[in-house]
């Protein structure tokens, strides 16, 4: 992993898991890291325990509710104030395999904070990201739990029927629609920003707890803590993907990154393919417009920093 000085990275999630571990190494390699948490209060833990490995750490805990587009749209402007340059945006917090819930502007809870939350984010950093010189990154996560996703954009949001695992796997193929077509747009715009994707295979964190949590099912939740000791990788182990696509030399636009072992479960990062339905450039397009007007964040890549203009005739 490259020397980070000088650079700001958001990681969403900081607290805990995937984001704390994205943390730890961005400020260990010198990066300023804003550690974007739906509670300040675990933020706050999280940069205690980051300061005991980097003592000269350089750390920022800020509110950010992705279930909640006023608290994104509130992080955003705040960010943007208080900030010239944004080198990395990691889009990595979210929720799995939940009851049915919904979230303060009537989302299917995990569609909601998994990828709409992402995508209006997002929109409104990307000015800032695509104006900070030098290379700048936006890396989503998303898991191999995408290969069974479906867009039904008829009934995002599960009104009609609920099944918790075919949500998240509706989520996290979103995830991937959008960071590929974030880059097809930026490409076509001629914006020097890098859109990529990774996913951890399979690490222990807690959010294989929280559905089960939420659920009230204590035998679930044990077995899956015990499952997560027996036969997962770490937290910090999982975290590799991300960070490699957010740092390496070789990373490209469009790139998807995860472990290198056995059905991309565990391991050191690598460059991987995704499903087919992640691919289908009609599908994102028709996500991406749905996704701004259930956000109302809409992207004018041509005013972007570095965006190609019109030529206006004489």
């Amino acid at each position: 992993m490259p020397d980070c000085s000088g650079k700001t990275v958001v990681v969403t999630g900081a607290n805990s898991g995937l984001g704390l571990e994205a943390s730890r190494a961005f400020a260990g390699k010198g990066a300023h890291v804003v550690l974007a948490c739906r509670s300040t209060s675990r933020g706050d833990d999280a940069r205690e325990e980051i300061l005991k490995d980097h003592p000269d750490a350089s750390l920022d805990v800020r509110e950010l509710d992705l279930a909640n587009l006023d608290s994104v749209r509130s992080f955003a402007e705040v960010f943007t104030d208080d900030y010239d340059d944004l080198d990395v945006l990691c889009n990595n917090a979210g929720v799995m395999a939940t009851p049915y819930r919904t979230t303060a502007d009537g989302f299917e809870l995990q569609f909601g904070v998994n990828h709409l939350g992402h995508f209006a984010l997002t929109g409104q950093l990307l000015p800032m990201i695509a104006a900070t010189p030098g290379e700048t990154r936006v890396v989503t996560t998303s898991s191999g739990a995408h290969r069974m996703g479906e867009i039904d954009l008829d009934d995002l949001h599960h009104q009609r029927s609920y099944g918790k695992w075919e949500a998240y796997g509706q989520s996290k193929l979103a995830n991937l629609l959008f960071a590929y077509e974030l880059d097809r747009r930026l490409g076509a715009a001629d914006v020097d920003v890098t859109s990529v994707a990774a996913h951890p295979g399979y690490a222990a964190t807690n959010l294989q707890l929280r559905g089960p949590e939420m659920e009230g099912a204590d035998l679930r939740e044990r077995l899956m803590a015990l499952t997560n000791n027996v036969v997962a990788q770490s937290a910090e182990r999982g975290a590799l993907p991300i960070l490699y696509a957010a740092t390496a030399a070789d990373v490209r636009g469009g790139d998807y990154v995860g472990p290198d072992g056995l059905a991309e479960m565990r391991g050191y990062p690598t460059k991987v393919t995704s499903s087919d339905r992640s691919y289908d450039m009609q599908l994102a397009d028709e996500l991406w417009a749905v996704s701004e007007e259930l956000t109302d964040v809409s992207y004018d890549f041509e005013a972007l920093p570095n965006g190609r203009t019109t030529p206006t005739a004489d």
